[in-house]
């Protein structure tokens, strides 16, 4: 006989993803403290990852975009883990609320940094010329596409001065405005993380901060000017009314980040208590390729963390399989295949 303890879990499992038929109560906007208050409490103490990414390498992430907008619908909420992909896949769901994971603080820290200069940008060609402290070209503006914003800015060099002014306004909207208690230590990594996209510049790639290393992967201009193979482009400086889609949310505290572990004891399942309370399940949760650093009694905590994620017949997993490709799986397809409830229960 299984014990209570493996058990429980999962017969929560089944009530969690019946369909909610309520509709969600998730606020329209979040107070500064609540923000703060979400990141202390849902964090966990951070693990370690052997590369620093500050950036993605996923050429296909944009693929599934597509699918995922026919099979599910704007609001409810979106989980997903590393750094700026985020914004594209928030941008083209239009979640209520989204809260992105992962082992690294440095991540949050950067998602703050991010934070920041969404807040303090009026359009897609400032925010770049803030990220990457470069001067803003003449000529952009609303109807500027994509690949003419990263074309035009090809032929700015990192400016010390524009990378001090940055780094004093991003702290003082992070820390004296929205009074976020950031330590000296978390200053410094955000400087860090300024400093390192002010020397890479939009060209920028995966294995830019991981020198020496011989990472081949797109630059920040190359993911942010691709398609989803039929045309389309979803990035969030696709446009303006992407940017300002993510713009919107981080002025109203709705894009979370937070320090936590897959497979840990506290973060997913916070996540998943704090949607039920306000009766909204996940759309989509981004893993990319996540599961395969689990080692096998990590993928177990990893799907009963799941399991406590209210979900719909249309929520759906984003995982990036290397070397390039990005698929889709239904949560619930997850959670009852082989080897997981059925098995436990038999």
């Amino acid at each position: 006989m299984l014990r209570a303890a493996v058990i429980l879990p999962f017969i929560g499992l089944l009530l969690t993803i019946v369909p909610l038929r309520a509709a969600d109560t998730l606020p329209a906007t979040l107070d500064d403290a609540t923000f703060w208050r979400f990141i202390a409490n849902f964090s966990e103490p951070e693990g370690y990852f052997r590369y620093e990414n500050l950036l993605s390498n996923e050429t296909s992430y944009q693929t599934v975009i597509p699918a995922l907008k026919r099979i599910g619908e704007p609001g409810g909420a979106y989980i997903g883990v590393g750094p700026e992909q985020n914004f594209s896949y928030i941008a083209a769901l239009e979640p209520k609320i989204a809260f992105i994971v992962d082992i690294r603080q440095q991540n949050m820290l950067e998602l703050l940094m991010y934070k920041a200069l969404f807040e303090t940008s009026i359009d897609r060609a400032e925010f770049v010329s803030q990220l990457f402290s470069r001067n803003r070209p003449p000529g952009l503006d609303a109807m500027t596409t994509a690949q003419e914003l990263f074309k035009a800015f090809e032929s700015q060099t990192c400016d010390s001065r524009l990378l001090g002014q940055t780094l004093q306004r991003v702290n003082e909207r992070l820390i004296t405005q929205h009074r976020f208690p950031l330590a000296d230590d978390a200053q410094k990594t955000i400087k860090h993380i300024l400093d390192t996209f002010c020397a890479g510049g939009p060209q920028i790639d995966y294995g830019f901060a991981n020198a020496p290393s011989n990472l081949t992967a797109p630059s920040y201009a190359n993911l942010m000017t691709a398609t989803d193979g039929r045309g389309t482009n979803w990035s969030y400086l696709a446009n303006e009314d992407n940017f300002r889609r993510i713009r919107e949310m981080q002025l109203k505290n709705l894009i979370v980040p937070v320090t936590g572990d897959f497979a840990g004891m506290k973060t997913l399942r916070a996540i998943g208590a704090y949607l039920k309370h306000h009766q909204a399940a996940v759309g989509a949760f981004y893993v990319s390729n996540v599961e395969q650093y689990l080692k096998e009694e990590q993928k177990t905590r990893f799907r009963t963390n799941v399991s406590v994620l209210p979900v719909t017949p249309s929520s759906m997993l984003i995982r990036f399989v290397p070397p390039e490709s990005t698929v889709l799986e239904p949560v619930r397809n997850f959670l009852f295949k082989s080897g997981s409830l059925f098995h436990l229960l038999k």
